[in-house]
């Protein structure tokens, strides 16, 4: 089965769990095959959980949960050493973090101590417990999820860890049509454990290989170039991006041209994924009730194209 095709049954299997939100799946795929962490951000009861569920399965990926609350400790995530007797030596005991998808859920009510656990994680792919560096299994998303700041026991995610997700996407609330489906239908967890996996690691890797392969072209990168000085302008956003963002851009530019299909990257893919790739990590200049996604598509609409 060719690329194209084994894409577009995940597409479509995904679509079967999270109804009429086809354009949020697409992002999610896409960012996954960039090789990124997932920032899922929404109220609680509208499938952020059910759909990380269904990622993991769908891409064929070990899977673990863990409930972020504000007791949940460092060592709870990464593991512990345990003297046992028999052995009379201490044992490593791996955490839930020793997966392949590593789902935490409400990420936001974790205190700060144990946010900045995951920050190692996410960027080199180790955890240094007890001062000895242990490698995770590859490969290793962080599929997060977290709640409206307005809510009651939720932190706000410092900048150095909202950095290290590739994307940030919201689901809202389905249409009228979808909501129907849901509330005919049978359980979405019932539907999530009957899913099969449709990619082998070894397919997995292959696809990963093709989106680096998808080629950028000069005129394209100077467009992205021109995006990453609009927001250090000082027009729209406190702070602009850093060079690792403006390095996300491309990488979800290029995961988002494979997903339609093509083997280069045009100007449309960067507009598509711009607002869920770079809105999380930006701060808009005096926030006139308007939130950074819309600046964000304020700021591409000023941006003329190559």
């Amino acid at each position: 089965m060719d690329a194209q095709h084994k894409l577009k049954s995940l597409l479509d299997q995904l679509n079967t769990v999270i109804v009429g939100k086809s354009a949020q799946i697409q992002d999610c795929v896409a960012c996954l095959l960039a090789g990124g962490h997932l920032l899922i951000d929404d109220v609680p009861g509208v499938g952020k959980t059910t759909l990380a569920h269904a990622l993991a399965r769908t891409f064929g990926l070990q899977f673990s949960r863990v409930q972020f609350t504000s007791d949940l400790m460092p060592s709870d995530l990464s593991g512990v050493s345990i003297y046992e007797r028999g052995k009379e030596a201490f044992v490593f005991h791996p955490g839930p973090i020793f997966a392949q998808v590593l789902l935490a859920d409400e990420i936001n009510r974790a205190s700060p101590k144990t946010q900045s656990a995951l920050l190692e994680a996410m960027e080199e792919k180790q955890v240094t417990i007890e001062g000895e560096t242990r490698p995770l299994p590859l490969p290793f998303f962080v599929i997060a999820t977290q709640n409206p700041l307005d809510q009651l026991g939720t932190y706000a995610l410092p900048e150095s860890q909202m950095d290290r997700f590739l994307m940030r996407i919201s689901l809202g609330y389905p249409d009228r049509m979808a909501e129907r489906e849901l509330l005919l239908g049978h359980d979405r967890r019932d539907i999530v454990e009957r899913l099969p996996s449709l990619l082998s690691q070894a397919q997995l890797q292959q696809l990963q290989h093709q989106v680096l392969a998808v080629h950028a072209a000069a005129p394209l990168l100077d467009y992205v170039q021109d995006l990453i000085a609009a927001t250090r302008s000082g027009q729209w956003f406190l702070q602009g991006l850093s060079p690792r963002a403006g390095i996300a851009v491309v990488r979800a530019a290029k995961a988002q041209a494979l997903l339609s299909g093509r083997d280069y990257v045009a100007p449309d893919d960067v507009q598509a994924i711009l607002p869920q790739t770079i809105a999380h990590r930006l701060i808009p200049v005096g926030d006139a009730g308007r939130g950074s996604v819309e600046q964000v598509r304020a700021m591409l609409a000023a941006v003329p194209l190559p």
